[in-house]
């Protein structure tokens, strides 16, 4: 359970870094994905979702 509150932790202090170092960046990202097919969103959410568990279970084996 530790791990999980970690984790959750490290992608709030990696999303809190994006938004105060390019707030315009992230905004251009954000109309980026409104733009973008549900197919497309889809597809890009399923392979970081692959490469996610691969990792994890790469490192804890």
């Amino acid at each position: 359970m530790s791990d999980l509150i970690v984790a959750l932790g490290l992608v709030l202090a990696l999303e809190g870094t994006l938004y105060a170092l390019a707030p315009g960046g992230m905004k251009a990202m954000m109309r980026a994905a409104l733009e973008t097919s549900d197919q497309t969103m889809r597809t890009a959410g399923l392979v970081a979702l692959a490469l996610g568990v691969l990792l994890v279970w790469f490192v804890r084996g």
